[in-house]
């Protein structure tokens, strides 16, 4: 028996265990955010060195992901999956058991680099594990993972952070590590794998570390730091491309490479992992940008804002599985098409808010989103698999899952670069018609009482109100547009999609 006609005893446990420590790793990805003000006042350190919390894992975890591949050819996919879990577990707990900022610095670091090959490898067991023709099935499940996880993070860790410690958003990993690997090694130990001893490629390795490393450094720095006003972003971004050109052209050329980039020869591979890397980054720049503009603008606490975004997992949460089965009916781009229109409608709806916009309606809006959720990961992760032999899906989930990790990267940077900017801008050119001599500032400033210090602090609050309204306003314009933009590449993409090997 090979290992893709392996079939776990039971297939609902294996599935629920592969889930769970997918949901585990993904809800800690988010979750950690909301109680980063807290981390930094207990630990007695500022903001900007209590973000390094998250940098730390974003570095170690785009790290692992392109190695993912290697790593499983080397030790074998099940192997490689439960180590990963145990370790995540492992780190989680010393996070929660830390007493100083470096060292929670240092368990984050190697907690990012444990979960690197989570996902990749979930998503690859889950389709070797599943009949062929129930793989829709697979992927749509494992994706609406993806979708409920980050919904349910910051609330979860501002929940946890407020009524108990922080500690508790890594002391909760460790049970669900445990189940986990207990119902996937029961279920897949006898699962036979065939591993290929190769040499180790130093090199791409060490390109890939600094590059990586600095790229990613750059980008969760690049706005504190004022981007490339800064002597340290302009080093790390000159440092990133020197590496990484350096690192394509070693790994193209390498016998033995670390990262196979040959991947991107197949069409459906390049242009679905092309598709998926744009379509998140801008789905993740709106889950960034609602909630931030919901509690700055609006006057949201964290729990409610999340509150207000977590519709958009209903519907995923309720059809992944019915659209797993009958996706197999339908051209892939079909869905996907449907799946771009959607989530651009939503942004165009969100386009035309104000600052009287109901939380009913906030989440409506979301709610609706969740057709274009559904539709958007299953078929995508479809199509840039479809060519791929069986050996090579494991390196594929991997290499594509790296490139939307770092395409969220650059989205979280650009998207509060630009909503900042923007809000300047209209702030700028709101302030020009406020003077002592227009007739509509003088009635305005009338009605509070005339020109005092307090009456231009209300109307230097409400500008700001409004500029930040604006701002928002041009972002989700601009997104909507992008996922139109997005349709034309799918279509790119070449029938069939479904592997015959």
């Amino acid at each position: 028996m090979n290992n893709d006609q392996f079939r776990p005893q039971n297939l609902v446990l294996a599935t629920i265990g592969l889930c769970l420590a997918t949901f585990m790793q993904v809800l800690d990805t988010t979750i950690a955010n909301v109680a980063l003000p807290t981390i930094a006042g207990n630990m007695g350190v500022s903001s900007d060195q209590g973000n390094w919390v998250i940098t730390s894992f974003a570095v170690c975890n785009a790290i692992a992901l392109p190695l993912t591949g290697w790593v499983a050819r080397t030790v074998g996919e099940t192997k490689l999956f439960l180590g990963s879990v145990v370790l995540f577990a492992v780190s989680s707990f010393m996070c929660g058991t830390a007493h100083s900022m470096s060292e929670l610095i240092f368990y984050r670091a190697v907690q990012g680099f444990c979960s690197g090959p989570l996902f990749p490898m979930a998503q690859t067991l889950m389709m070797a594990i599943f009949p062929r023709d129930k793989r829709t099935i697979a992927l749509a499940i494992i994706s609406m993972v993806t979708v409920v996880a980050p919904i349910v993070g910051p609330i979860t860790g501002g929940w946890i952070t407020d009524n108990y410690s922080w500690r508790w958003i890594f002391y909760i990993n460790v049970p669900i590590a445990v189940i986990a690997t207990m119902a996937v090694y029961v279920q897949l130990k006898d699962r036979p794998e065939k591993t290929v001893k190769t040499p180790v490629d130093y090199v791409g390795l060490g390109l890939l570390v600094v590059g990586v490393g600095a790229l990613q450094v750059m980008l969760d720095k690049g706005n504190n730091l004022d981007w490339f006003a800064s002597h340290f972003i302009v080093a790390l971004t000159a440092i990133a491309i020197i590496a990484l050109v350096a690192f394509v052209i070693w790994e193209i050329t390498a016998e033995h490479p670390i990262v196979n980039l040959g991947l991107f020869k197949d069409r459906n591979f390049a242009v679905g992992t092309i598709a998926l890397v744009f379509g998140y980054s801008a789905f993740f720049a709106i889950n960034l940008i609602l909630p931030q503009w919901l509690e700055q603008n609006m006057g949201y606490t964290a729990v409610w804002a999340g509150l207000a975004a977590a519709p958009m997992g209903i519907i995923p949460l309720l059809t992944s599985a019915a659209v797993g089965k009958y996706a197999p009916k339908f051209d892939m781009r079909m869905l996907v098409t449907i799946s771009f229109i959607a989530i651009s409608s939503s942004c165009f709806i969100r386009a035309s808010f104000n600052t009287d916009v109901s939380f009913f309606y906030v989440a409506l809006v979301q709610g609706y989103m969740g057709v274009g959720v559904v539709l958007f990961f299953m078929p995508l992760t479809t199509i840039l698999l479809s060519n791929l032999k069986n050996s090579d899906l494991a390196e594929g989930a991997g290499l594509a899952t790296f490139l939307r990790v770092l395409g969220s990267g650059f989205a979280s940077s650009l998207s509060v670069w630009i909503w900042d900017r923007r809000e300047v801008f209209h702030y700028a050119q709101l302030n020009e018609h406020v003077s002592a001599y227009n007739p509509n500032t003088q009635s305005f400033l009338g009605q509070l009482g005339g020109f005092t210090h307090s009456a231009m602090a209300q109307v230097s609050s409400l500008i700001e109100t409004q500029a930040m309204m604006m701002s928002t306003i041009d972002y989700f314009t601009f997104l909507g547009w992008l996922f139109i933009a997005l349709l034309a590449i799918i279509w790119f993409t070449k029938p069939p999609f479904f592997r015959a090997h």
